[in-house]
């Protein structure tokens, strides 16, 4: 009898444990790809992207429909703002699948801690979304853009990033948990990769914009914001942006030149690079050691240069050495006199090498910053001049 009552207890709580409870159905959902967070005045302005299911399906690929919906709310706080959104959205808002966060540039300079506390707080979005800063704009403004090639524009902005930060070297990729670990992290300042939009905005908000050879408008990921803490102070143009990722050893791939003896350029394509940075403490001092090793091939020549001599490579070596070390000091010095925030993260650097040293330096490190001596130490190694080995311009006929 035992047994029997056991097997029917058993059966019962099999059946309470079918389905999930929370479950969600697709069709019962609005996927969001992408938000935008802007403030005016005292309010907080939130757009998210929400994508189409029936206009990206490859059976509508005919439809005239724009494949992603934008929906807002305004509101005092940025958790009551996103509620609101529910307002006009005939389905919930789903942030799982979110892969690009917008800060316009006002709420950026304002702060974005709140942000973040409330993102890291949310268990439903992931933590590797991408942060932007929308440069001279609104985020708003930014999730409108049509863009080619990529249906939707939130993922047009992540491929954007990934293949910028990867061959480019002027942009970096800062995802919602980096960012939140350095902003409690010592000795160093976030980074975060800029967004501003190319041409006419209301023509890149229709969909004759991706119809277009040339489109009317564009997204263009350039220029690095600079923050102290949480909030922007400004920002870095191309090259400093590649200075800083040079040092924050950020460098995939890019290209650089150097002018050739005779006149005119010759392209080095860098395709491998190692940074490391090291502390010391001289006379009481601290020190920065930046050491690069960067390997590059030739990649275009525009100038009369011989590379059967020998001491040809080694010239233009000891050039793009020259050039790569004045190019990192430029952007540190910038840093140094005009925003005065560690974004390279030297004094972490000195908290894990020297942390007793550190423990004294700390309570003055915004004034110890500004006049830390950095020294480089730069090797270019050049492997490879291409297929050919003298220029077309060495065989032509004056």
């Amino acid at each position: 009898m035992y047994w029997r009552h056991g097997i029917l207890i058993l059966s019962l709580l099999a059946l309470c444990l079918t389905g999930c409870w929370d479950r969600r159905e697709l069709n019962e959902l609005g996927i969001e790809l992408g938000t935008g967070y802007d403030k005016i005045g005292d309010q907080y302005h939130v757009s998210v992207q929400v994508v189409d299911p029936s206009s990206v399906s490859t059976k509508n690929s005919g439809s005239v429909r724009s494949p992603v919906v934008m929906y807002k709310a305004s509101g005092p706080t940025i958790f009551e703002t996103l509620r609101k959104l529910t307002m006009t959205s005939p389905r919930k808002i789903y942030g799982a699948h979110i892969r690009v966060i917008i800060v316009g540039e006002s709420l950026a300079r304002e702060g974005i801690s709140k942000i973040l506390d409330l993102q890291m707080r949310d268990a439903e979005p992931r933590p590797d979304i991408y942060m932007l800063v929308a440069k001279n704009g609104t985020a708003e403004n930014a999730l409108k853009i049509m863009t080619p090639l990529e249906k939707i524009p939130s993922q047009n902005l992540y491929a954007s990033l990934e293949a910028s930060a990867k061959f480019a070297g002027t942009s970096t990729k800062v995802t919602l948990d980096q960012l939140a670990t350095q902003l409690i992290t010592v000795g160093i300042n976030p980074v975060i990769t800029g967004v501003h939009i190319i041409g006419n905005q209301q023509i890149g908000e229709k969909e004759r914009n991706v119809n277009e050879i040339d489109s009317s408008a564009r997204l263009e990921l350039s220029d690095l914001a600079v923050f102290e803490k949480d909030r922007l102070v400004g920002w870095l143009n191309q090259e400093e942006s590649k200075g800083y990722n040079y040092i924050l050893d950020n460098i995939g791939s890019t290209v650089d030149h150097v002018n050739c003896p005779e006149g005119g350029k010759l392209v080095l394509e860098t395709y491998n690079s190692k940074t490391s940075l090291k502390s010391r403490i001289r006379q009481g001092e601290p020190e920065i050691d930046v050491k690069v090793e960067s390997i590059a091939n030739i990649g275009d020549v525009e100038c009369k240069i011989d590379f059967t001599n020998p001491e040809t490579i080694k010239d233009l070596q000891k050039e793009w050495s020259k050039q790569l070390t004045l190019l990192m000091e430029n952007t540190v010095s910038t840093i140094q006199k005009k925003y005065h925030s560690d974004i390279f993260g030297f004094g972490q650097t000195i908290y894990r090498n020297h942390p007793k040293e550190w423990s004294r330096l700390k309570d003055r490190w915004e004034d110890l910053f500004i006049k830390l001596k950095v020294n480089y130490d730069v090797k270019v190694t050049i492997r490879r001049v291409g297929s050919i080995n003298n220029p077309i311009s060495n065989k032509l006929r004056e």
